[in-house]
């Protein structure tokens, strides 16, 4: 971590010194990052954001927030650019770990039409493109229950991007094929198992004044054979004769999954809003939970200071998985595959504060109130049955962009 924090400040200085020299007309090369700090008022449990194997707990740690980016993109012609993004940061490992998250090829057609070929982010959710900068949203993070609910970012394949203006009102559309390969934690606990899953999406995106409408629809088919916890129940569930629930449980053959959101931005005078519900449904048999999950933020400017509030929360609408005929209603093993079944629920409160002290600088405090409901939340490390208090995270960050 000390590296990372070098790496920043140095980066961070050349960058206001030297950003002229940087950009020759062709390459230009940039970059975000986060120095943020944060601790939980309990040791029973530990507070993560989405697809992290190691959290905070009562001692303050920077691993949760912080991360470096850098970007280089290089113009061949007026048609033909690239680009290529790495990411530092705490993910599923316990350490700092770098990340191609941005590697494309893009060809502009004409003035409303591109398209794109390599590594390129899903267009999953409604910060999506942006949504590891921290100086370009005005909470400290994305709100885990959301944002965990489809932590798969980005994919190889190839997208367009299509905007059109009718009048004041711009359209915009985005759709990408790919395969996405990569690591999950799965929910609820420090295991992390690898992942290949082909890749549709499509959003389409309308902006008129101070307002943005958004809608989204994805759908990947998950496969993966690492999964220990999985792999352990499926070995026992096939011992006692109910292969066909091993089968259906694990996702080591393809299982189709599709999240579906809507979401809405509000940037009029000085209000600010910003609003997402997503839906997640399992098209074939799957121990991954069907979920609805929403949240919703509101701040007001006040000069350089932006005080906001927000509601999040998380619930279980219905299970793929039919339990078979004969299989027990108590007792150890049907402990265990009922909670497996249940999705891990909860709901936040928080109040943050953003202050833009400097250009391309900003400072911001936050406290969450974390309610855990169904499995201790999305709360990791926690008592084998559930946390039932409630828990407050402080958390303050410096943002910043070059």
């Amino acid at each position: 971590m000390k590296k990372l924090v070098l790496a920043s400040a140095l980066i961070t200085a050349f960058g206001a010194a030297h950003a002229g020299a940087m950009d020759d007309g062709n390459l230009t090369i940039g970059g975000f990052g986060t120095l943020g700090e944060a601790k939980i008022n309990t040791d029973k449990a530990q507070f993560i954001r989405y697809n992290q194997a190691e959290g905070v707990g009562e001692k303050a740690r920077i691993g949760l927030d912080s991360n470096l980016g850098l970007q280089a993109s290089y113009k061949v012609n007026d048609a033909l650019s690239g680009t290529v993004q790495v990411l530092t940061r705490k993910n599923t490992s316990t350490s700092f770990t770098t990340d191609l998250t941005w590697a494309f090829l893009k060809y502009k057609i004409n003035d409303e039409l591109n398209v794109r070929v390599g590594r390129v982010v899903i267009p999953t959710f409604l910060i999506s493109d942006y949504q590891n900068v921290g100086y370009a949203n005005t909470m400290m993070r994305p709100p885990v229950e959301m944002y965990a609910q489809d932590p798969i970012e980005s994919a190889d394949g190839a997208d367009f991007n299509y905007q059109h203006a009718f009048g004041d009102t711009n359209f915009t559309a985005q759709g990408l094929i790919g395969v996405s390969r990569g690591k999950l934690v799965l929910a609820g606990t420090t295991a992390v198992a690898t992942y290949r899953a082909p890749v549709m999406g499509l959003s389409l995106a309308v902006e008129h004044g101070p307002v943005t409408l958004r809608a989204a629809h994805v759908e990947a088919k998950l496969s993966g054979n690492d999964a220990v916890p999985l792999n352990q129940l499926s070995a026992t569930l096939t011992a006692v004769g109910f292969s066909g629930l091993a089968n259906d449980l694990t996702f080591n053959n393809r299982k189709k999954v599709t999240f579906t959101e809507v979401g809405a931005t509000l940037d009029w005078n000085n209000i600010v809003g910003q609003a997402e519900y997503g839906m997640r449904r399992a098209k074939e048999p799957v121990y991954i939970p069907d979920t609805n999950s929403w949240y919703a933020m509101v701040g007001y400017r006040v000069g350089k200071f932006l005080p906001y509030f927000s509601h999040a929360q998380v619930t279980q609408h219905g299970r793929s998985v039919t339990l078979p005929t004969g299989f027990p209603t108590s007792g150890p093993l049907a402990a265990v595959v009922g909670n497996l079944l249940q999705a891990n629920l909860q709901s936040t409160n928080l109040v943050g504060v953003r202050w833009d002290f400097a250009k391309n600088v900003d400072a911001k405090f936050q406290v969450d109130r974390v309610k855990p409901g169904a499995k201790g939340g999305m709360l990791i490390n926690g008592p084998v049955g559930g946390l039932k208090d409630n828990v407050t995270v402080v958390a303050a960050s410096l943002d910043f962009v070059f």
